[in-house]
């Protein structure tokens, strides 16, 4: 699922590997970094990894699910078992073990940012840990920092758009160029916009809310379309409206003009 049409050969997508001939290599000078298990024990080493996955809090001894997530990152990356994909697989392993044990957070997250701005730092962890013994202290402790980093930039960005969205509803109680434009009921579809990004707006349900007449409930909406505040597509027979990804400038364009 995660490799179909999108590998030079099709035929590769899920299939595990039937050779020796893969080692993780230094790009800078070609040294060999980790040779992963040969490929004859792929089909046990896999197993025992499922029976791990599907473990829970119950299981002896106790993994802390968070552990749990990211062992299974590590495994999939140490025995390479796929001829392509490993690396995919093991993240979306990952998300798929925290999800299942309620961090639903981790679903916001993205760690793959920040792998790739330190790639060198991941596969150390990964020789850390090959070099002393199988010590999968190093990896875990990389790993997380980096879900550290991940929450540390999603609440950044939540404050990012927190500020963003108050200063574009002020924007929109307060210019008198906006006020002089827009109707009370305007400004509530564009505040609530602002505050709900995927939400669409049909002229029935504005013309309900706001209790006026269709044509005055279709003209609020066409002529927000007309100011470039929304965009609108057709589905089956109607019009639904949306607001476009730069919302916020586009009101504070027309706030100062």
């Amino acid at each position: 699922m995660l490799t179909a049409d999108t590998l030079d050969d099709p035929a590769d997508a899920g299939r595990l590997r039937q050779s020796d001939d893969i080692q993780v290599v230094d790009n800078r000078d070609g040294t060999i970094l980790h040779t992963p298990p040969t490929w004859a024990e792929l089909p046990e080493r896999l197993n025992a990894l499922c029976v791990f996955a599907n473990a829970d809090e119950s299981s002896a001894p106790f993994v802390h699910p968070v552990v749990r997530a990211i062992l299974l990152h590590f495994m999939i990356g140490y025995d390479h078992p796929f001829v392509d994909g490993n690396g995919r697989t093991a993240r979306a392993l990952f998300y798929w073990s925290m999800a299942r044990d309620g961090y639903w957070l981790m679903e916001f997250l993205s760690i793959s940012q920040f792998l790739r701005q330190a790639p060198r730092q991941y596969v150390q962890a990964y020789l850390h840990t090959e070099t002393d013994g199988g010590d999968t202290t190093y990896f875990v402790l990389h790993q997380l920092a980096t879900i550290r980093r991940a929450i540390e930039a999603l609440y950044e960005y939540l404050a990012r758009k927190t500020h963003e969205q108050r200063d574009a509803e002020r924007l929109l109680s307060g210019s008198s160029a906006l006020r002089g434009r827009l109707n009370h009921r305007q400004i509530s579809v564009l505040t609530h916009a602002l505050k709900n990004p995927d939400e669409t707006y049909r002229v029935g349900t504005h013309q309900k809310i706001h209790g006026v007449v269709y044509q005055t409930a279709r003209a609020d909406l066409l002529d927000l379309e007309s100011l470039g505040f929304l965009e609108k597509i057709k589905q089956g027979q109607a019009f639904v409206y949306y607001a476009p990804e730069d919302i916020r400038a586009r009101i504070d364009r027309a706030a100062k003009g």
